[in-house]
Order: structure tokens, then sequence, then C-alpha cells
């Protein structure tokens, strides 16, 4: 049996997450180690980066959200009519002259 990948292994995701909180935090204390210039004044507020990464990501997860909401199409919509009628169409034709369609 083939062993699971490092990061599969339930043991290493609470140590994963410890990681990632804690270079969250080193990256946030070190703003306020150095100073910070950026190129617009809104730039050199504390955290910033921090704030403006969560706000972009979130804002991402609602246009996929709205964005699913428009593609959505219901569970039968393989399954209609039309698809029905094509398939006993291609078993009849497979039946008569003895070729199976793939």
């Amino acid at each position: 049996m083939k062993t699971p990948h490092w990061l599969d292994r339930p043991a290493n995701h609470r140590k994963l997450w410890i990681g990632f909180i804690v270079v969250l935090i080193g990256t946030l204390l070190a703003e306020f180690a150095w100073p910070i210039y950026g190129h617009f004044e809104v730039e050199s507020i504390k955290a910033f980066n921090a704030l403006y990464g969560f706000a972009a990501c979130a804002a991402m997860v609602a246009f996929a959200k709205l964005l699913g909401l428009w593609l959505k199409r219901p569970d039968t919509f393989y399954t209609s009519e039309t698809s029905e009628s094509l398939l006993s169409k291609v078993n009849a034709e497979a039946k008569t002259t003895g070729v199976a369609h793939e």
C-alpha cells in the first residue's frame, strides 16, 4: 500500500496551520518594525497589504458564488427528453446493424 503524501496526512494539517499563522503574524509585526514607503498614501497604513489581500480574496469568492448561480444548470440537464430519445435511437440502430457506438 502506498503511503499518503505528507500534505494528505491529518497529523500535518495542524502543523501547517500553525506555520501559516506564524508567518502571517511575523509579516504583520515586521511592518511595525520597518518604515513602509508606498507609491500611494494608503499603502503606508500598517497591515494594509494583509487587509487588501483578504478583501481581494473575499471579493473573488463572492464573484465565484454569483457566477455559479448564473451558470448553474438543473439536476436533470443531461437527462432531458431529447438526450433520452437520441440515446434510444442510437441503441435501436446498434441492434439492427450489430454495431455499437461509443
